[in-house]
């Protein structure tokens, strides 16, 4: 089984993210930065947050769909916000989905917020709200349940250090996966955590009895060159079971988001 981790950047490099994940086909994907707008006929649309303006497929959600057809598709929004089609404001959902491959059966699941509340009107003040969700796979050719539970971290206008809410949020990302999960389960726990390596938020997941892969296997970032700023960590994936990984990479190439993918293989 292969787990891929990737914040999508909201579709800003669709062509190549739709093309790698036609390629790739992970049976599991845990996709931050998803937008779902639903009443628009637009390819295209634009965020707007003072001086942060980027553009935005405006449904991403229905693009991966389309890249990944043999998959199911499960969207977690955070918030239902405004993008912009012009002077025009179009109502869009923002938040994360997992897909998972049509043979693999998702026998529980779970969804809630790890730091917040959903947002009926608007994406609100920084730092915003953060939903988590988690998925109960049973993989019948090692005959065993994985549990995978994903999250995308607040994002801090101050940076990346520990916060109090940043290590609530980790302690909520861990009591998700317990609620999915049942004893024998191998656990994986990933996304854009949006901290350091040296955060807080790994300590707690390793007093859990998860290992980190990307500090562990001495990766050096986990950011592409379309992130500008020096700061080169915000992606995680964590095992409970460091026995069960047969391969873990941080893909450098190609570049399809501003972070990069993460692929566990089990």
């Amino acid at each position: 089984m292969r787990i891929m981790c990737l914040n999508g950047w909201g579709g800003t490099l669709h062509a190549e993210i739709a093309a790698y994940l036609t390629a790739e086909r992970p049976e599991v994907l845990c996709l931050q930065e998803v937008v779902h707008g639903p009443g628009t006929a637009r390819d295209w649309l634009t965020y707007r947050d003072g001086d942060h303006v980027l553009p935005q497929r405006a449904n991403s959600l229905r693009d991966m769909q389309a890249a990944l057809p043999e998959h199911q598709a499960m969207f977690c929004p955070a918030a239902r916000g405004v993008l912009w089609d012009d002077d025009e404001a179009v109502p869009s959902f923002w938040g994360l989905a997992t897909f998972v491959h049509r043979s693999l059966p998702v026998i529980a699941q779970a969804q809630g917020f790890v730091h917040g509340h959903y947002g009926t009107d608007g994406y609100g003040a920084h730092p915003r709200s953060r939903t988590a969700h988690a998925v109960r796979i049973w993989d019948h050719d090692a005959n065993r349940a994985v549990s995978v539970t994903q999250m995308h971290g607040l994002r801090d206008l101050a940076g990346k250090h520990d916060t109090p809410e940043r290590s609530a949020q980790a302690r909520r990302l861990i009591a998700l996966s317990d609620r999915v999960s049942e004893p024998g389960d191998l656990r994986v726990l990933c996304g854009d955590f949006n901290v350091g390596p040296d955060s807080q938020t790994l300590t707690l997941l390793g007093d859990a009895g998860f290992t980190e892969l990307v500090t562990e296997g001495g990766h050096l970032g986990t950011r592409t060159s379309h992130y500008p700023k020096p700061a080169r960590f915000a992606d995680y994936m964590a095992v409970d079971d460091p026995g069960a990984v047969h391969a873990f990479v941080v893909v450098r190439a190609p570049e399809v988001s501003d972070h990069c993918p993460l692929i566990l293989t089990l």
